[in-house]
């Protein structure tokens, strides 16, 4: 079977049909001279031109932006001059193929509430989705919609009460407890993208120093058979004031937090061993464990890393710069 470009035939299903003419065929062969005379330069000017105008009505991350991109490397400049003098019969094509999206963004927004974090996210993936998939969601809009307002709910601020909680006295931290920002994480010593995660937090300690607080709760996840007890060690290492320092080697080496492994890492940290072995064996830290993991459950914690700054939840906890920038914005409040 001979498969069809279907990106690509895609956005050449927009072009106008003497721009397709051109394109595709139904023409005569243009003479040597004249195929010089259309060089790359002018050929590429042209479609370029095409190329932004497409993708900034339809959305630079949209199927068709993608499509147009890789027509546009293969269209002679004719064919480009034809889809932008008739951009505006395109542009109606768009509007009518793209219909079921638009009206399933406006449906939500209107649902959800226009000024909130959904609507926007929702306004910015739409665009983005074939119409099949925007068809798909209309035809489950109840259970969309009751995720988005589940999504919605828990991002949330949380409450001053909450905030306090998950906050409390007790829990490993760094940075003076008056801190104008507050940063809670909710991590898993077993997750890879809790990985990312310390080292966005090592990020924050080196540029804000004592201008915010961070606490680290311990959040293991039930899928993960080491984290637990990894957590736990970790909690032996708060105990004798050498968290941070057991912390960036639990996740250094996340693949291997088998309990031979964890005692190596203590004596790596100076642990006292006699008292890892003691915590471990008798489980004495297991409580202190759950208990954060219940306190995680109570503020929607359901999945690593969760992180709040202020009790906001932070979308994206694994990348500084998104992270940095909401904490800026807090201290400059």
């Amino acid at each position: 079977m001979i498969s069809i470009n279907r990106p690509l035939l895609g956005a050449a299903l927009y072009l106008p049909v003497s721009a397709l003419v051109l394109a595709l065929g139904c023409k005569q062969p243009e003479k040597a001279t004249e195929a010089k005379a259309e060089s790359a330069e002018t050929s590429g000017g042209v479609c370029d031109e095409f190329v932004n105008q497409l993708c900034a009505r339809t959305g630079e991350k949209s199927q068709l932006c993608s499509s147009g991109k890789n027509l546009g490397k293969v269209l002679p400049a004719s064919a480009c001059q034809a889809a932008v003098k008739e951009f505006a019969q395109i542009e109606k094509q768009i509007d009518t193929e793209r219909k079921v999206c638009t009206e399933l963004a406006e449906r939500l927004c209107k649902d959800i509430g226009p000024d909130t974090d959904s609507c926007r996210m929702v306004r910015e993936q739409t665009p983005q989705f074939p119409r099949e998939q925007c068809q798909d969601l209309a035809s489950n809009y109840d259970q969309v919609l009751a995720e988005l307002k589940q999504n919605e709910a828990q991002n949330q601020p949380l409450s001053a009460e909450k905030q306090a909680r998950i906050a409390g006295p007790g829990a490993p931290s760094f940075g003076p407890e008056n801190a104008k920002v507050t940063i809670v994480e909710f991590s898993d010593f077993q997750c890879p993208f809790c990985t990312r995660a310390a080292s966005v937090v090592q990020q924050i300690r080196e540029k804000y120093g004592d201008k915010v607080r961070f606490v680290f709760r311990q959040y293991p996840l039930p899928m993960h058979g080491d984290a637990h007890l990894a957590a736990q060690a970790a909690l032996v290492a708060h105990q004798q004031g050498k968290f941070w320092e057991f912390h960036d080697l639990l996740f250094a080496n996340q693949r291997a937090l088998t309990r031979p492994s964890l005692v190596e890492y203590a004596k790596q940290a100076n642990l006292d061993l006699a008292l890892l072995d003691k915590a471990l064996d008798g489980q004495t830290l297991k409580a202190a464990v759950d208990a954060d993991v219940k306190l995680g459950e109570e503020v929607n914690v359901n999945g690593t890393p969760t992180v709040f700054i202020n009790g906001k939840r932070v979308a994206n906890p694994t990348e500084f710069a998104p992270v940095a920038q909401l904490i800026d914005a807090a201290l400059g409040a």
